[in-house]
């Protein structure tokens, strides 16, 4: 009984953020090592559609990088990177092409068995993603630098209430694929569409004053305080990118971000339906 009586406080705990979301669009982005051919882990897969179920709008956005060195390898390409971000050829654009989009149909047919309706797509089609190569020295090769976002098939697959599953990939007006950074991608969607909530799924527990002490993780940040963040080497690595494609979203109309760790058992759930929270949120 104590059992039963402790379940539904937790309902009732989130029946105000149920209530307050409901029809609001959520921009989820994971990826790193977790996400390789199989998809994307069952429990944050659970998340997702239960958010779906609540009434909310979730869009998944997935990259895949250790994936895509494992196939660059298979076929004799020794993934290079430059400034953090992957040297693309014509030929690992293909290969990167084909790797996520083997992840991208595993991801939409676990949520397909689970119950819940999906459907993936990358950013190369239906004008998802118009790009330009990216200027960088040395030459990043095919890099895209997003130009502009449109959402019309998102907003459609929405609208029959069916969960958009999205890989990093973008379009020049001559044609041409383009490899684009997956917060680059997700934080461009978030914008468009004015999103609820922009939130990235990551490795660690959010921003922390000492990475090493959960207790001194920031359960709020203004989108002003991240620079200052960076400039005190709290905010470093491969967390900048991050803070600052938050940022970016919030700046383009995105009421909040949060920043996640993925390893935590229903870490979207708890994040977004309790009082507490378990990560970083940015706000305006």
């Amino acid at each position: 009984m104590k059992e039963a009586i402790k379940k539904s406080e937790v309902l009732i705990e989130a029946l105000p953020y149920i209530k307050k979301f409901f029809k609001k669009t959520v921009v989820i982005k994971y990826g790193g090592s977790a996400v390789d051919e199989k998809g994307i882990e069952k429990n944050i897969l659970e998340d997702i559609m239960f958010m779906n179920y609540a009434g909310m709008r979730p869009i998944v956005i997935h990259g895949g990088g250790p994936f895509i060195s494992k196939m660059m390898k298979k076929s004799g390409i020794e993934p290079k990177f430059i400034g953090g971000r992957r040297y693309t050829d014509i030929q690992t654009i293909h290969i990167i092409d084909k790797s996520l989009r083997i992840i991208n149909r595993n991801i939409v047919h676990t949520l397909k068995l689970m119950g819940a309706k999906a459907f993936g797509l990358s950013g190369k089609e239906n004008g998802l993603i118009k790009v330009k190569k990216m200027k960088s020295e040395p030459d990043l090769g095919f890099v895209g630098q997003i130009t502009s976002v449109d959402t019309t098939v998102v907003k459609q697959l929405m609208d029959d209430n069916i969960i958009p599953v999205i890989y990093p990939l973008g379009m020049d007006r001559h044609g041409n694929i383009y490899n684009v950074n997956a917060d680059d991608v997700a934080s461009g969607i978030a914008t468009a569409l004015k999103a609820e909530k922009y939130v990235l799924l990551t490795n660690v527990n959010g921003i922390m004053r000492d990475k090493n002490d959960f207790r001194t993780l920031y359960n709020t940040l203004r989108a002003s305080d991240v620079s200052a963040l960076i400039k005190k080497r709290i905010i470093d690595a491969g967390m900048i990118p991050k803070a600052l494609s938050c940022v970016d979203a919030i700046n383009g109309g995105v009421k909040k971000a949060h920043i996640l760790n993925a390893g935590l058992m229903h870490a979207l759930l708890l994040e977004i339906f309790t009082d507490r929270g378990v990560g970083t949120e940015i706000v305006k």
